[in-house]
């Protein structure tokens, strides 16, 4: 028996809302930023990264709470997001005056990285239209009360954005709580993000707070510590990312000091290479671990959104299973194929994942 208590699916509007920023990513493919002539154009955000997955590849009723400047850019993310089958019902349309000088839409330059050269990120997201929102700009009460949404998903990259946006994360997540919605959040410490806004300690500050109205927790060891404030003692980098056990005993001081997580998830990474890694995930849940199968020398060709897909792979296989075995099976699948396709979002579909869980291999398909 699962102990998240998921509303059922016919009495909600949405099966997953999403809360957080959506920028333009712009891709050089398999060149560099700094000599770029030409850039390929793909959306993403690590919070509506996991609502589009739901929507495209488990074929689940999302949407996203967000909001645009209204001018040509904001609408081809408008029309990247329609692509992707979410609802835009709830982005707000900020005016724009003509320059950005007062309200923009967020860019994010990144590389992919091919073997010893790491993937780069460069974000150019000043005065963005969503870093400016601000408790008081969505009806939580119409959202959650009369719509009706099963499960509510955001974290820690939206809430870096500016001193309005952790408010505004408390308020839905406490109207969330209020009306029966799951809360699931992705701690995805940046220190980019909060190096001049106070770095850990202002991380920390917010997310602990956060933190205390959190059904699901996602994250790594580095976003456990930086985010939360547990250390994995004794932690060695082995197979995998970390040292499971370490990390194991991290987790459950991290459950008693925040009784109300009813499950934790993460992946697991060693970087041989950037295009060379081993891969898999743990969850914890019902007072017990889980692990997925491992995937060794997974071959990667964009590892931008792995971890958003493994996200949105758990969410599904709680919601559908009530299983955590399962669900961290789907998380680890889903990730895994959503680093062999260019771009944030995951280009897999459920057949495909559910192959993979069983053993499949890479055979062509005719």
């Amino acid at each position: 028996m699962t102990a998240l208590n998921v509303k059922r699916a016919g009495s909600c509007a949405y099966d997953l809302l999403a809360l957080g920023e959506i920028m333009l990513r712009l891709d050089p493919g398999e060149g560099r930023i700094r000599t770029a002539r030409q850039f390929r154009v793909w959306e993403g955000g690590g919070e509506y990264n996991v609502a589009r997955g739901l929507r495209r590849c488990f074929g689940l009723r999302t949407a996203v709470a967000t909001a645009f400047a209204d001018n040509d850019v904001g609408r081809l993310l408008e029309d990247f997001v329609l692509q992707g089958g979410v609802s835009t019902e709830f982005i707000k349309w900020l005016p724009f005056d003509g320059v950005g000088r007062t309200v923009r839409n967020g860019l994010n330059f990144t590389e992919r990285g091919f073997g010893v050269r790491g993937a780069v990120g460069v974000s150019d997201r000043g005065h963005s239209a969503a870093s400016q929102l601000r408790p008081g700009d969505f009806d939580w009460g119409h959202i959650f009360g009369k719509l009706g949404v099963r499960w509510l998903h955001t974290g820690g990259i939206f809430a870096a954005l500016s001193e309005t946006t952790p408010q505004l994360v408390l308020e839905c997540v406490q109207a969330a709580r209020k009306h029966g919605t799951i809360v699931s959040y992705d701690l995805n410490y940046r220190p980019s993000l909060w190096k001049s806004i106070g770095g850990q300690q202002r991380a920390q500050e917010v997310n602990r707070q956060i933190a205390s109205y959190v059904d699901v927790m996602i994250g790594n060891e580095e976003d456990f510590t930086a985010c939360l404030g547990f250390q994995v003692e004794g932690a060695d980098e082995h197979l995998l990312r970390i040292d499971v056990t370490a990390f194991k005993r991290m987790i459950k001081t991290a459950i008693q000091t925040f009784p109300n997580f009813k499950a934790t998830a993460t992946t697991l990474r060693a970087a041989k290479t950037a295009t060379v890694n081993d891969w898999a995930a743990i969850a914890w849940m019902n007072g017990r671990f889980f692990e997925s199968r491992e995937y060794p020398d997974l071959e990667i060709l964009d590892r931008v959104g792995g971890g958003d897909s493994f996200a949105s792979g758990f969410i599904y296989g709680l919601m559908t299973t009530g299983d955590p075995q399962k669900a961290v099976d789907y998380g680890a699948a889903h990730g895994a194929l959503a680093m062999t396709t260019p771009g944030d979002t995951s280009m897999a579909t459920k057949d495909e994942v559910e192959k993979l869980m069983k053993g499949g291999g890479a055979r062509v398909q005719r």
